[in-house]
């Protein structure tokens, strides 16, 4: 619980009772403490208050910089420009586009996700 920040009345609190943020934490320790090769994380901080989807992503990231690879399926552009290393754009059930964070440009992802290719 200390190490992943979860917030609950003790060890025992059954995982239905915590908050959102508590919950998503839990799954990622649980994740996480099995020495995964990959994590699929999708949409990982919808709906979570700030301090969570911090805590999320950080955990995202410290994984990611520990050599586990993750795919990340997300709707939210920041949360992606912040923790992806490549950004692949569907569109109607196909990759329309591949470009690294490095270059990625918000206007020409959002071509992307309107479908364009160019």
């Amino acid at each position: 619980m200390r190490r992943f920040a979860v917030a609950a009345p003790g060890p025992d609190t059954p995982t239905r009772l915590l908050s959102g943020g508590n919950v998503q934490k839990v799954v990622l320790a649980r994740e996480l403490s099995s020495n995964p090769a990959v994590i699929v994380a999708a949409n990982p901080t919808r709906g979570l208050d700030v301090g969570a989807t911090e805590a999320v992503r950080s955990l995202l990231l410290e994984a990611a910089g520990k050599g586990v690879g993750i795919l990340l399926i997300s709707e939210d552009l920041d949360e992606i420009l912040l923790l992806a290393d490549r950004i692949a754009v569907i569109y109607e059930g196909r990759i329309v586009g591949v470009v690294p964070r490095s270059t990625a440009d918000v206007q020409h992802l959002g071509l992307m996700m309107a479908g364009s290719s160019a």
